[in-house]
């Protein structure tokens, strides 16, 4: 990337940026699907705008349906994505480098963070994200921060296996194959990424062309519902109906239910 960009960054600027490109292929449309009567992306863009930590949210889209659903519920979209970077094999940090080129060219100003929250993930509390805004600035050598979390019930990935030649097993992690039997206990804590929230240097991105760079921070959050089938869709409906969810009753509170699969209000 252009390393003047650098010379642009706004110094303390949190930007959260939603991606919601238009190709669903497990669940159709799934980023404007109703739940409980709003459409999955509203939630997202709810938590960053009741965030005390990000400044602004912009939703990254190739679609100008699901733009002006975005816009419906306070989010900008200053820009369509090209199609280019929005099909099944396109990359986070490709849709990163776009907005950070374009904001450039047309702003002359970037962020000195994007907070990536994804649309699959609308059960999050905004005080877990502004807790990851806030350990990522007590850090500037960071060059992101990463939400993970211990899985229960999932076997240690240290003893799990490959198979090889298709016949034989061998540990994934170690040279001698015995050291993937020995107790659970023995072996360090193993965490499997979560959706909650993903933070950026912009800085780092510019000077390195990498996403997460080599100082990322570890940051915990409880296990969180991550939609990709109907199963994971169905589970988000039920918990966000049962509780007294925070971003849920906003939206209550702000606007309309929606009364049929476009996401408009009716």
């Amino acid at each position: 990337m252009d390393k003047q960009i650098l010379r642009k960054i706004n110094k303390g600027e949190v930007c959260a940026i939603i991606p919601a490109r238009s190709g669903s292929k497990g669940i159709p449309h799934k980023n404007i699907k109703l739940m409980c009567g709003y459409p999955l992306i509203s939630y997202t863009i709810a938590a960053a705008k009741l965030s005390e930590t990000i400044d602004r949210t912009i939703v990254s889209t190739d679609s100008r349906e699901y733009a002006e659903i975005a816009k419906l519920y306070g989010a900008q979209v200053p820009f369509l994505r090209p199609a280019d970077i929005s099909n099944d094999s396109s990359t986070d940090l490709e849709l990163m480098a776009h907005a950070i080129q374009w904001l450039y060219d047309q702003e002359n100003s970037v962020p000195e963070y994007f907070v990536h929250l994804r649309v699959t993930c609308p059960i999050r509390e905004t005080s877990v994200i502004d807790q990851a805004v806030a350990l990522m600035k007590q850090h500037p050598e960071a060059t992101s921060l990463l939400s993970a979390c211990i899985p229960e019930g999932i076997l240690t990935p240290f003893k799990w296996l490959v198979k090889q030649d298709d016949i034989y097993f061998k540990s994934i992690f170690f040279e001698n194959n015995d050291d993937a039997n020995r107790p659970r206990q023995s072996y360090p804590s193993a965490y499997m990424r979560s959706v909650y929230v993903d933070i950026i240097s912009v800085e780092s991105l510019v000077k390195n062309g990498v996403l997460f760079g080599n100082k990322i921070l570890a940051f915990e959050t409880p296990e969180t519902v991550d939609i990709d089938h109907m199963d994971d869709y169905e589970k988000a409906q039920k918990l966000i109906s049962k509780e007294n969810f925070k971003i849920y009753q906003y939206l209550l509170t702000h606007y309309p239910i929606c009364k049929e699969e476009t996401g408009h209000v009716v």
